[in-house]
């Protein structure tokens, strides 16, 4: 509703200019001449523009008499019932409440855009372990990112980077290898391996999440054993082809289905599982490495402590405290460092190189969407995935010097536009909060525990694995299902607990700024009160609530709006409660334009609080006037329409019941 309104006067305003002032069109104008503002007092009207300040500077004219000359002559768009001059020379707008009204009534979403493909690469967990709650803030955030992006029309690809082939990988096939009992025996570990994926009694990715910290820890006391065993595990595994390989590729493929069932019970779906075995087995690497010579991108370096390593200067990234002046690419031992198969990754995603994977199906969701994954060769029917025009990498904060490196490869190659457009979506670290650590039985350190905030470790064992923390939300959210809706069947009641842990886990991690560094807390994320999921869910629900109880008293709401009701819109509660439903658009406008989700976030939080303020004050099923109890009705079904479409942009679902 806002978002036409907005559109509608920025048409006006260029159109205005042309035929008013030609000498100074739209596009000579800086942009925050046209940035459209909203007034700090709803008695001033919806929209305020500073046109007239730049405009003045280029026609050496006070500010004040040309915004009145502007206001005279403005023709008002449809919608709109007035301008007016504020202050030193604002143009404030105030919208036609009866077609503001009919808009909301009748909603035109935007027109899907056929511009290129987006490609949002997100989770990206080291197929080793199981996945714990930093991988979660990663995957809500990426996940939120794409569904606002495809409201707005964009054509988004999910990727979920496999790095099947690192350190990680390595580090859990030895621990398979030798401190598991196969003494070495790749075949050995590989039917240890298989015989853990199918005991229904274990969970493989918690067995490898044990097994990682232990040869952590091995190699801390046995430094010979780590000198031996992880670059010959490297190696064989980047070599493919030997029993080796293969005991990695069954260890990563069973340990990324276990990520995938993590993500699902949260919402998460991807496209594309793109593996780094295939970027250095079918070529992509050796022909991005070969361009990268080519352009004296890298060079082997002659001496010192990277010597018989291929490195690439820091280029743009020179400057960075805490960093050294080259990147490795290549080890000595032939070996490819994780940026550098980034590099080449990167490179495939803008369609930089003459390759394309094969691709097979590795999952399918119960909604019926496939998950593919990098192949040899494509079985039929099998889409195509690449050649974006815009990459967004979601990875935490600390990856922002490699992800520097990775542009400064796509510049080192000439591809200017290219590494314009690779957008690090960078997020910081998520802790618990000391409560929370003792719930789920960590022993924090004396320091921690008097502290906010306890850091976990999962290379040591301490971290907090995502299915156990999904598990206590649920717990805990089911115990309170059951004290409220005793008379709901056990399935009920579990689904219900189901999304309103999801829902709280979701809200909390997205409703902070993404360079914000967090401390999970059970009782802040459950709560009913403040800024929390269950709170926007609750609003929806009570919405949804008085729908019903409206039909069940053979008055249900009305489907369209009725211009008779017009007169009820001069009530400042009403109408502000139905503009604040109305930005739901526009929000996802600039929460795109900011690259910031938890502005979204921050709207639904006040959308719902505006929803129960208005409830509070106005009895809707209670009011016995029929025009207006009509109007009320119609308004609280616009709200819980827009509370639901903003609650399923962030991949939260409106329960039944609470």
């Amino acid at each position: 509703m806002q978002w036409i309104l907005e559109q509608r006067l920025r048409a006006a305003v260029r159109e205005h200019l042309r035929a008013h002032y030609p000498a100074t069109p739209a596009a000579a104008l800086p942009p925050e001449a046209l940035r459209i503002e909203q007034p700090p007092q709803p008695e001033l009207g919806e929209f305020a523009l500073p046109l007239s300040f730049e405009l003045a500077k280029s026609l050496r004219r006070p500010p004040r008499a040309l915004a009145q000359e502007m206001a005279a002559a403005f023709e008002l768009p449809q919608g709109f019932a007035r301008v007016e001059v504020a202050g030193a020379g604002y143009l404030n707008f105030f919208a036609d409440r009866a077609a503001t009204a009919a808009i909301a009534a009748a909603p035109c979403p935007p027109e899907p855009r056929l511009g290129p493909k987006v490609i949002v690469e997100h989770t990206n967990i080291n197929p080793n372990k199981a996945a714990h709650i930093g991988h979660l803030r990663n995957a809500v955030l990426g996940d939120t990112w794409v569904r606002l992006l495809r409201h707005r029309g964009e054509t988004v690809e999910v990727q979920n980077l496999q790095d099947n082939t690192g350190v990680q990988v390595a580090d859990v096939v030895a621990a398979f290898l030798y401190l598991e009992g196969a003494a070495g025996d790749a075949a050995a570990a590989i039917a240890r391996v298989e015989s853990a994926i199918g005991d229904p009694a274990k969970r493989f990715d918690y067995l490898c999440w044990d097994l990682y910290a232990a040869i952590a820890q091995h190699y801390e006391q046995h430094p010979a054993d780590l000198a031996a065993w992880r670059p010959a595990t490297l190696q064989a595994i980047e070599a493919g082809g030997n029993p080796v390989a293969r005991l990695a590729a069954v260890i990563s493929e069973a340990i990324a289905r276990c990520h995938l069932k993590t993500m699902q019970r949260i919402g998460v779906e991807y496209d594309l599982l793109p593996r780094e075995s295939e970027i250095l087995h079918l070529d992509l690497w050796s022909r991005a490495f070969a361009l990268l010579r080519e352009r004296g991108a890298i060079r082997l370096e002659g001496e010192g402590k990277n010597a018989g390593c291929w490195v690439m200067e820091r280029a743009e990234a020179r400057g960075l405290e805490g960093e050294e002046e080259t990147k490795v690419i290549v080890r000595s031992n032939g070996t490819v460092t994780y940026v550098g198969k980034d590099i080449a990754y990167q490179m495939w995603k803008f369609g930089l190189l003459p390759l394309e994977f094969g691709y097979v199906r590795f999952y399918e969701y119960p909604s019926g969407h496939v998950a593919w994954t990098t192949a040899a060769g494509s079985e039929p029917g099998a889409p195509g995935f690449g050649r974006a025009a815009w990459v967004y990498n979601v990875i935490d904060v600390r990856q922002s010097y490699l992800q520097e490196v990775v542009v400064a490869g796509l510049r080192a190659l000439g591809a200017e536009r290219e590494a314009q457009r690779s957008v690090h979506f960078s997020y910081d670290m998520v802790a618990l909060s000391a409560a929370c650590a003792a719930e789920l039985g960590y022993v924090a350190s004396a320091e921690a525990a008097g502290g906010k905030r306890v850091d976990v470790s999962g290379r040591k064992g301490t971290g907090v694995k995502a299915d156990d923390l999904l598990d206590r939300l649920e717990a805990r959210t089911r115990a309170e299902v059951a004290a409220r809706h005793a008379e709901l069947p056990a399935v009920e009641q579990q689904r219900l607990a189901e999304q309103i842990a999801v829902g709280a886990l979701r809200y909390f991690l997205l409703k902070f700024a993404r360079t914000t560094a967090i401390a999970f807390d059970f009782k802040e994320a459950l709560s009913f009160e403040g800024e929390t999921g269950p709170y926007v869910q609750y609003a929806a629900v009570r919405a949804a609530a008085i729908g019903r109880k409206a039909a069940d008293a053979a008055s249900p709401p009305a489907a369209a709006w009725d211009a008779a009701w017009a007169g009820y819109l001069d009530d400042a509660a009403a109408w502000g409660l139905l503009w604040q439903a109305g930005r739901l658009e526009a929000q996802v406008g600039q929460s795109l334009e900011a690259a910031e989700p938890a502005q979204f976030a921050k709207f639904a939080f006040q959308l719902a609080q505006t929803f129960n303020n208005f409830y509070h004050h106005t009895p809707v099923l209670q009011e016995t006037d029929p025009g207006r109890r009509g109007f009320l009705l119609w308004l609280v079904a616009y709200v819980q329409r827009q509370l639901a479409a903003a609650l399923a942009l962030m991949g939260i679902a409106v329960p039944e019941a609470m």
